[in-house]
């Protein structure tokens, strides 16, 4: 019995050992491509040409940043994606309740039109065609609205709220209602207080959705003062030469007269665009692992 233990836990450490490895390598595997463009960035062309795959910068240069930060185009860009994302998380949190509340009361009537309804979005669209000719008609083309509205109600986030919802003990609902409590009181005073990690999850899916989106303003929006930031980042990781950007106020006007190599804008671009959000995360990640599985396992 003794051997046996002994390999046992050999067994057991060895498992463990090729675990830790394999987690490992996945780690590195999805950090190295961020350190590396992060390296890139921030270190001179010489050095970039010496050895493209760095996993540290070296002879700091901060010239491609600074031409990011002093294009007109990509600041605007910049502002434009802060207010979506603020008004299209907002209006979708306040939607989502809204729509998953009375959902997951048991006395509502109609519950299995409403609830099909829902469904039936994540199965089929109306088409682009039809959607650009609906924001033409509702006047919203170059507009924020057309790049945050389409979004604002999505079948996911409403199947997980409605689990969480019903998650929730019943007796605190009752028990509100045999004091007089209206039913918008129980939402604000009771259920929402207590919701705190589906709101996050929500609020996590809403914001790196619409940070992340270019399509929409591809679709609706002409006017390059209504662009995002991906949009614009879009523009500069297709372009194959400074020429090809050239146009007022972009990276590549700047870059003609300061002739920084584009890929190292390209790189400095991508660190700007998604270091906000990367930021964000980690202060949601507790609501969001629990947000998760209970609004996808109760109900």
């Amino acid at each position: 019995m003794a051997m046996a233990g002994k390999s046992r836990g050999k067994g057991d450490a060895a498992v463990a050992a090729v675990t830790y490895a394999a987690v490992t390598g996945f780690v590195l595997s999805i950090l190295y491509p961020l350190f590396n463009i992060a390296s890139l960035s921030l270190s001179s062309y010489a050095t970039y040409i010496k050895n493209p795959m760095m996993f540290f910068p070296t002879e700091l240069d901060f010239s491609a940043y600074g031409i990011v930060f002093g294009s007109k185009l990509l600041l605007s860009s910049y502002k434009n994606t802060v207010i979506i994302t603020a008004l299209g998380t907002g209006l979708t949190l306040f939607m989502t309740v809204i729509y998953a509340y009375p959902l997951s009361r048991p006395q509502v009537r109609f519950k299995p039109f409403f609830s099909t309804a829902i469904v039936i979005t994540m199965l089929f669209s109306g088409g682009i065609i039809p959607s650009f000719l609906l924001m033409r008609g509702l006047g919203l083309l170059n507009t924020y609205a057309a790049q945050y509205l389409p979004t604002v109600l999505g079948a996911y986030n409403c199947i997980l709220m409605v689990n969480f919802f019903k998650a929730m003990p019943e007796e605190l609902i009752e028990a509100a209602m045999m004091d007089g409590a209206s039913e918008p009181y129980i939402l604000t005073r009771i259920v929402l207080p207590l919701s705190r990690p589906i709101l996050a999850t929500i609020v996590l899916f809403a914001a790196v959705g619409l940070w992340n989106q270019y399509f929409s303003a591809v679709i609706y929006v002409r006017d390059q003062a209504k662009w995002p930031v991906q949009l614009v980042l879009r523009e500069i990781l297709l372009a194959s030469s400074t020429e090809a950007l050239r146009s007022g106020g972009n990276l590549a006007e700047l870059n003609a007269a300061r002739r920084i190599p584009m890929e190292q804008l390209r790189y400095a671009a991508l660190i700007v665009v998604m270091l906000p959000i990367t930021c964000i995360y980690p202060f949601l990640q507790k609501y969001f692992a629990s947000g998760v599985m209970l609004g996808a396992v109760k109900g």
